[in-house]
């Protein structure tokens, strides 16, 4: 080995030019030990052994010949993958150490000892191809990693297994698939001191939403013990984001999602043969996060420092000391495949018509698909896989990369969204279900099934074939308008799906469709929890809030959190929040709901909206919506979100309102505070002045307006044809108040289905002057074109007149 090419490299010196000597892991963590270790980022000390020992460890064995004959023989068919890779790697694992390379590992080990302060310091021995982590390949997982390697001898026998797993069977096929050649595909090691995460916790995190590619969140999971489990996807893990654009706020704690998983095992270090093992988790370790939200916070900001430093996206591993509390990042590569994702064209899919719910999981992509279910249980049947089936199994490893390109979607009862199988299944662009917990006991072989993964976070597996709709969304050119065009959102689950629109804002987010789906229990319920009479209500509510010292907390931090998804996916655009809208038999059906509710003959006409707001049998319930959006404004730091109040039947009514509001810290112009009204109810319109002088604004519901306007009920299908947002009567009204709002000098929008079903609704709406029109998203790019279209006829008539 000459002196020019030595053949181990600490990795202070290396940077992310020396890939082509060390492999993109490798000089990845050189780059970070260089660069960022400035900004506070801890990189845990280490070396690297070049691509110029491998090749010399290669040639001592003259193994080139005889590699090179048996990828020979698997290029002409004359033998398998299996039989090829297991030859391989046994005749690297047979080989002898170069006298010379095995001195210089042992003096670099040896100088990490003493640099670490112990004698036989245990290490993480990782492997990282010359060829890894270029743009277009990740080469995630394809070679082995060695954890709790203690002691030269055992670290050069896990060296030379790493050199070995460059021909796993699955490393041979992905460089096939991808077009690599394999004998100019070198292999380096990375010899890093370990974390002692089995103390603590470790996992995985993006530096951009994987699923949606919405670039403003960070999206961290963790699991207890060493971070294998995480990557490998054998636990579920917790899952956290934060918003990026909010961080350099110190005061501000923007998490956005906190979902705590089920981390039932954890690997830990082990004595003798095998250096670690594979535990049960204590239950008190299942029911706690592994993170608090200052070390959330911590990671969240290194991912930002390191995503602007390499210029692009990222995928990074980090793992918590347990002996010091010290969190370091122990990979970096980047992001392979919503980097590379056009941004111009998405696809947008939708389920019609489906059969019963069979299970669910995590959505890994955006697509859905039907097929027949090929359950595979051991990775010794993957033989028996069937091309373009939906492969069903416990959990993936490389090893089933081959089968999974063959597939037409993906299920497993374990992971999470920085699972293997999640990561591969991005690469390939397939639909997966991860973490669904049992479809290995309830899907069964050849039965007939819907994949969908287009419903937002949660993936569902429906019986049967499906009738899915698959739409291409082109936002590339669309015309810009003076009105504005905004969405209608309420699920936060599928809210950054929508992120790539070129929308104005959400002009109406749904308060209690988060309610029911992520609170999922009466707010008094938990105000009155002690009094309710139901035990077993009692009992799903203190299954719930399990962690929460005060009850109502759960309905504050479910809330916020849901709410602050669809604050996110348009920031810094307004976003408006219409407070709960629950009718009484709506409400009833939440958990504990049954006791504070009334049996009312017609609840749509009844006590909802700011009647219940002010009213002492929910005046306690209205206050923890108020601390929910309290928190979204003031400690999240989404200023962004704009208050509604909805049917609002008086401006007597809207007085008491606001009051309540303000006791509760919600005080309209303080902090920039905007509450709008919702104008849905004649009265609305007839003192539109009145109203305007009390709120910042209007969104006319036109559902709600078309009802008590024409007198009709619009669930009634024996009226339906009755029911015309178009109706003269309807359109006088909308007109009337429009005109009103801008004489006050009030913002006035709709957010009814009228301009998504027709554009020439749209076209009156524009005709009247409204500021804004807010519709579902599936329906934006038609209404934003139609809108246009209307403000140049409109241009062009005032221009001839």
């Amino acid at each position: 080995m000459s002196k020019q090419s030595p053949p181990v490299i600490w990795f202070e010196r290396l940077a992310r030019g020396d890939v082509a000597r060390v492999g993109g892991k490798n000089a990845s963590l050189g780059e970070m030990v260089q660069n960022l270790a400035a900004k506070g980022i801890r990189v845990p000390d280490g070396f690297a052994t070049t691509a110029d020992a491998y090749w010399q460890f290669i040639d001592a064995n003259r193994l080139r010949e005889p590699i090179t004959a048996r990828l020979a023989d698997l290029a002409a068919g004359k033998a398998t993958l299996a039989d090829t890779g297991e030859a391989i790697r046994s005749l690297i694992l047979h080989g002898d150490w170069p006298a010379d390379l095995a001195a210089a590992v042992g003096e670099a080990y040896a100088a990490l000892a003493e640099r670490a302060g112990h004698a036989d310091v245990a290490v993480a021995v990782r492997s990282s191809a010359t060829a890894e982590d270029l743009p277009d390949a990740s080469f995630a997982g394809q070679q082995e990693s060695f954890l709790n390697i203690t002691g030269e001898a055992a670290l050069l026998d896990a060296c030379r297994r790493c050199y070995a797993s460059l021909f796993t069977d699955r490393a041979i096929s992905y460089r096939q698939v991808k077009g690599f050649e394999h004998m100019k595909v070198a292999l380096s090691i990375g010899v890093q001191r370990m974390v002692r995460s089995d103390l603590a916790g470790a996992g995985v995190m993006f530096s951009i939403d994987t699923e949606t590619g919405f670039d403003k969140v960070v999206l961290i999971d963790a699991a207890w013990g060493l971070g294998e489990t995480v990557v490998q996807g054998t636990v579920e893990p917790d899952e956290y984001q934060v918003f990026k654009p909010l961080l350099d706020d110190r005061s501000l704690v923007p998490i956005i999602e906190k979902k705590r998983g089920q981390k039932a095992q954890k690997l830990i270090y082990a004595t003798g043969e095998r250096p670690t093992r594979l535990v049960p988790t204590a239950k008190a370790e299942r029911a706690a996060f592994v993170l608090n939200d200052a070390e959330i916070l911590t990671l969240a900001r290194w991912a930002v420092a390191i995503e602007a430093h390499y210029g692009c996206p990222m995928d990074i591993e980090w793992a918590k000391d347990g002996e010091t509390d010290e969190i370091f990042i122990v990979q970096a590569r980047p992001e392979t495949v919503q980097a590379r994702r056009a941004a111009g064209v998405f696809k947008s899919y939708r389920i019609t018509q489906k059969g019963r719910t069979l299970l669910s999981g995590l959505a890994i992509g955006d697509a859905a698909v039907t097929g027949r279910v090929c359950l595979i249980e051991s990775a010794d049947d993957i033989g028996r896989f069937i091309d373009g089936a939906v492969l069903v199994t416990a959990t993936t490893d490389p090893d089933w990369v081959p089968i999974m390109k063959r597939a037409a979607a993906i299920i497993t009862d374990h992971g999470g969204r920085t699972s293997h199988a999640a990561i591969v299944s991005r690469e390939l662009g397939l639909p997966a279900i991860v973490g669904t917990g049992h479809a290995t006991e309830l899907l069964h072989g050849e039965q007939e099934v819907t994949v969908s993964c287009a419903e937002g976070d949660q993936g569902f597996v429906y019986e049967g074939q499906a009738t899915i709709e698959e739409e291409a969304l082109d936002v590339a050119g669309l015309p810009a308008t003076r009105t504005d065009v905004m969405l209608n959102l309420a699920n936060p689950a599928a809210a950054f799906r929508w992120w790539r629109l070129p929308a104005d804002g959400v002009g109406l987010a749904r308060m209690e469709f988060v309610i029911s789906n992520a609170v999922r229990v009466h707010p008094m319920a938990l105000v009155r929890y002690d009094a309710l009479k139901d035990e077993a209500a009692k009992r799903d509510i203190a299954a719930l809030t399990a962690g929460h010292a005060d009850k109502t907390d759960y309905f504050v931090d479910k809330l916020a959190l849901g709410l602050a998804r669809l604050a996110a996916a348009l920031h810094p655009k307004p976003v408006i929040i219409r407070m709960s809208d629950f009718k009484t038999n709506e409400y009833a059906g939440l958990l504990g709901g049954a006791e504070f509710e009334p049996a009312e003959e017609n609840p749509m006409l009844g006590f909802r909206g700011a009647s219940r707001y002010y009213s002492p049998r929910y005046r306690e319930g209205f206050a923890l919506e108020c601390r929910a959006i309290r928190r979204l404004r003031t400690e999240m730091g989404f200023k962004n979100v704009i208050v509604m109040i909805p049917f609002c039947r008086s401006v007597e009514e809207a007085d008491k309102v606001l009051a309540v509001m303000a006791e509760n810290g919600l005080k309209r112009g303080e902090d920039g505070l905007k509450v709008f009204v919702m104008c849905e109810i004649p009265s609305n319109v007839i003192l539109a002045a009145d109203f305007a002088s009390r709120f910042d604004g209007f969104s006319i519901g036109s559902n709600d307006l078309t009802q008590l306007t024409l007198g009709v009920d619009r669930d009634s299908a024996d009226l339906a044809e009755l029911f015309d947002e178009e109706d003269a009567a309807v359109k006088w009204m909308i007109a009337r108040v429009i005109a009103e709002a801008r004489k006050a000098g009030a913002k006035i929008g709709l957010c009814g289905q009228a301009p998504s079903d027709n554009p020439d609704f749209a076209a009156f709406l524009v005709k009247a002057g409204i500021h804004s029109i807010s519709v579902s998203p599936d329906s934006f790019i038609a209404v934003k074109r139609a809108v246009a279209a209307a403000e140049r006829a409109q241009d062009e008539k005032e221009i001839h007149a």
